[in-house]
């Protein structure tokens, strides 16, 4: 059985609006309305549209640090580091495509120690990400191709993934990891 707080669905809701309209023309009135409750109603489980955001953008990147970890542990080729990395984003994406508007759109309209704690986390990523593409190259697993041109290659096709992915009918996701993670490792030729 799913059981699902107030305050969760507050979430979901906030999640489909903000990658509807974004997160700017968003107002908890229409969160209100499309709950079909009045808008005072919602400050008895959140303090604001900043804390939906905040849960919404943390949360995912904290999904995708853990990942990161994750793949980081492991033992066995950069390469193979590399897919985990590709199969972690559409797993994201998959069962997260909504709230992963906000993290990509609506990110630096998070505030104070919310802001610095994405944005440390991101890089951190990015950072983990890079050395192993970088010791991919050195070991002679990747061509050797500037780092920087692969990392955001890479990474601009993932972090748009949600975009293509909720249009095109929602390809298998099997089909999805097998193919992507070719197309992103070996190319099209």
């Amino acid at each position: 059985m799913n059981v699902t707080t107030r305050k969760e669905e507050i979430i979901v809701v906030a999640s489909r609006l903000f990658k509807e309209k974004g997160y700017t023309a968003v107002s908890m009135r229409d969160i209100a309305q499309a709950m079909g409750i009045k808008a005072a109603s919602l400050y008895n489980h959140i303090s604001g549209k900043q804390e939906l955001l905040s849960t919404l953008v943390l949360r995912l990147a904290e999904d995708f640090t853990l990942g990161m970890e994750a793949v980081q542990q492991e033992s066995g080729s950069q390469v193979s580091k590399i897919r985990k990395v590709i199969e972690l984003h559409i797993d994201i994406t998959v069962n997260a495509s909504e709230a992963l508007a906000a993290l990509n759109n609506d990110w630096m309209h998070l505030e104070g120690e919310d802001l610095h704690r994405f944005v440390g986390m991101r890089e951190t990523y990015e950072e983990n990400f890079r050395s192993i593409i970088k010791k991919g190259i050195e070991a002679g697993e990747l061509q050797p191709h500037h780092p920087e041109v692969i990392l955001f290659s890479i990474l601009s096709t993932l972090r748009t993934l949600y975009l293509w992915y909720q249009k095109r009918g929602k390809l298998d996701v099997n089909v999805l990891k097998k193919d992507m993670v070719a197309v992103l490792l070996r190319g099209i030729v």
